[in-house]
């Protein structure tokens, strides 16, 4: 039996957020590559055969098989004007039945940080998330002296929930997270007053 292929376009004020192609391989090498220094403190350490064409091949086929079986929604960041490949968003975990949630992870390429990029994409993988897939809560976590983490997600509407101990190993280590949330319907905050 064929199992049709699901897509995913997402289009933002600057961006298209669409599933890897084999093709975007070496863009998604260089700017990894170009981008360790920058990435490594904030990641789950990479296996040595990180960066290459394999695992790279694995990683779109692992998108593919995941939109189709509605537990993620992995896209790439492009840059409409230029095609430039900026960065990942994926969102992952997707449970259904009564928790309907899943789980936020990204990444931008260091010379395209502080931009407004993932702000952008978060904002609109987060409206994808509520309305598309009728999804009710979507969490993220970050190391808690990640402050460029922190504040973008802040901006685009989530809110602080706590911590979690040793919730990721990260570059090789168990590391405490602080946990975020964003809620389809979040009152949170907010007073029936206006």
């Amino acid at each position: 039996m064929l199992t049709r292929k699901r897509k995913v376009r997402i289009e933002t004020e600057r961006m298209t957020l669409r599933l890897p192609q084999h093709a975007d391989y070496r863009a998604w090498a260089a700017l990894r590559t170009a981008s360790t220094e920058f990435l490594v403190p904030w990641e789950p350490s990479w296996a040595s055969d990180h960066l290459t064409r394999k695992s790279f091949t694995n990683r779109v086929y692992w998108a593919q098989r995941s939109l189709n079986s509605g537990t993620a929604v992995p896209v790439f960041l492009e840059r409409r004007e230029d095609g430039v490949l900026l960065g990942a968003i994926t969102l992952d975990n997707i449970r259904r039945g009564p928790a309907q949630s899943g789980t936020l992870g990204y990444w931008i390429g260091q010379a395209h940080a502080r931009q407004g990029y993932m702000r952008e994409a978060i904002m609109a993988l987060v409206h994808y998330a509520f309305t598309s897939l009728d999804l009710s809560r979507i969490e993220a976590a970050c190391l808690p002296e990640n402050e460029a983490s922190r504040g973008v997600l802040e901006k685009s509407g989530f809110k602080y929930e706590g911590v979690a101990q040793s919730y990721l190993q990260i570059n090789g280590r168990w590391r405490n997270h602080v946990l975020f949330a964003n809620l389809r319907s979040d009152r949170r905050g907010k007073t029936d007053a206006g």
